[in-house]
């Protein structure tokens, strides 16, 4: 398992997300919030943020990372955007920004936004064999992304964001006919570009996302806020967005408040966010629009995922991964043996958390001891693994723990044969927690070291994932026969029914 947890510091609100991330299955999403902020005002006015909008920033940011902490998150990043990169005391906001959250609070460029929304919204809704347009209106600038088959082609980041728009050009409530005009000339001009470039026609697909769109979407399908998550995917028409603008163009701010989908602080900007959307569908030319609820926080956490932020907290640093592969080569280990075996073992590990729900360092003496569990071959074949034990538990291990140390030789004493008694002096001197630790790591070590049974080499690779009906599966790579693995595997998996209560089914994947 993977947490990771994002914060995307807008010119209207504040969002962040924190979610857990596994190989194969959907993202799961263990806390978001959201604040209105209001950042691009004073910065869209005066070309600062003022001291009461970075004070209550960085109030809401305090909180936000409380939340993420408690979550034991392996990997944060936190991005400001529009209003952030215009505002004149930029070194001032990231220093005081980045105290609030004790984490480097960076700001990114358009281009970066658009990459990150249009990673959000392929991993939560992968746009495979389309070629898609994607709009993201926030408060100080939309996004505009061209993709084709789940790639970005280009992107464009225009001042088109509400927040700016309403500041710049709306003054009166309701606007005036002039006010819209000139709104609508800037905007248009500000497409154009982009529409030349991009052209009219032959999209499969346009999507828009952001907090201007959900309420759009909310409104035409008559959903509360509270329930705006049932609309994701919602197909909105040209029409009903063309119709929806010229009615909340007409109200004011008390009646547009009224309107079910449009919260009290969104319709002070609703009319500019709509008037961006408007003109997008009629200047690319297109019939409808999808609603989708990604944004740039979930394309924080699926990067962070896709560089595997956070597996080094699992594995072996450099000085501990030295100092066993030293020792396995005093005793007679073979090397390539054991990194394949540690290396898979590895693998098992971050894909079984959901089941184990280990602190990721417990994978680190997983790993350690893949690498030291035949070391007691040196002293006799004969019942190894209780050779094994003592070897590791009376050596001096550098960058070991004592505690951990007993731990790793807990782990090679139980790689085969019995599993842990009350009765066993090694598993006496375990605290409960430890005890806890050993009994939830010995399958997954045994899957491994079963799986390099042979030892020629055969397993290139193995993926691990649970199934629906909670089986585990193991899929293993391998040019050549891997019959003896498979049996050995299956006697392993034994153990973990006992352990864990779920079957393990091990097949070789098609090449």
């Amino acid at each position: 398992m993977a947490r990771y947890a994002a914060i995307d510091i807008g010119s209207n609100s504040v969002r962040m997300e924190a979610a857990e991330v596994l190989p194969g299955q959907p993202t799961r999403i263990l806390a978001s919030d959201r604040e209105v902020t209001r950042l691009g005002e004073s910065v869209f006015r005066a070309g600062a943020v003022s001291e009461e909008a970075l004070k209550n920033t960085c109030a809401v940011l305090a909180r936000m990372s409380e939340l993420y902490h408690r979550l034991d998150v392996v990997g944060v990043r936190a991005v400001a955007t529009s209003a952030i990169r215009d505002t004149r005391n930029q070194k001032e906001f990231l220093s005081r920004a980045s105290e609030a959250i004790a984490s480097p609070v960076e700001i990114i460029s358009g281009r970066e936004e658009a990459r990150l929304i249009h990673l959000g919204v392929e991993s939560s809704w992968p746009q495979a064999g389309k070629r898609v347009i994607v709009i993201d209106i926030g408060g100080g600038s939309a996004e505009i992304i061209a993709a084709e088959d789940g790639h970005l082609r280009e992107a464009y980041s225009k001042p088109l964001g509400a927040v700016r728009l309403r500041e710049s050009f709306l003054r009166d409530d309701p606007p005036s006919a002039r006010q819209l005009h000139q709104m609508h000339e800037y905007i248009q001009e500000k497409l154009w570009s982009a529409v030349r470039r991009l052209g009219h026609t032959g999209w499969d697909r346009a999507i828009a996302t952001s907090a201007s769109a959900s309420a759009v979407a909310s409104a035409v399908a008559r959903v509360p806020r509270s329930k705006r998550d049932d609309i994701d995917r919602l197909r909105v028409t040209a029409g009903q967005v063309r119709n929806l603008y010229r009615k909340l163009a007409e109200l004011n701010l008390a009646g547009r408040r009224k309107i079910t989908g449009i919260g009290p602080r969104r319709a002070e900007i609703i009319v500019p966010g709509i008037a961006v959307l408007l003109d997008f569908l009629q200047e690319f030319h297109l019939p409808a629009v999808y609603y989708s609820r990604a944004g740039v926080r979930d394309g924080i956490i699926a990067d962070l995922a896709s560089r595997n932020v956070g597996a080094e907290l699992s594995r072996l640093s450099r000085d501990q991964r030295r100092e066993v592969e030293d020792m396995g080569r005093r005793y007679g280990v073979s090397l390539e043996r054991a990194r394949r075996v540690a290396n898979i073992a590895s693998q098992i590990f971050t894909a079984l958390q959901p089941l184990h729900q280990l602190p990721p360092a417990s994978g680190k003496l997983l790993e350690a001891a893949a690498y030291l569990l035949d070391v007691g071959h040196y002293v006799s074949s004969v019942g190894h693994h209780k050779h094994s034990y003592y070897v590791v538990y009376n050596s001096d291990m550098p960058g070991f723990t004592e505690r951990e140390r007993i731990l790793i030789a807990a782990l090679c004493r139980y790689h085969r044969k019995s599993l842990p008694s009350p009765m066993h002096s090694a598993f006496q001197l375990l605290s409960p927690d430890e005890k806890r630790i050993l009994t939830l790591l010995i399958p997954p070590l045994r899957l491994a070291d079963n799986l390099e049974r042979s030892h020629e080499q055969r397993i290139q690779s193995v993926d691990c994932r649970l199934n629906g009906n909670g089986e585990v599966m193991l899929q293993v790579h391998s040019s050549g026969n891997i019959d003896l693995e498979q049996w050995a595997a299956e006697r392993a998996a034994d153990v973990f029914r006992q352990v864990y209560n779920r079957p393990v089914a091990v097949t070789k994947a098609r090449s």
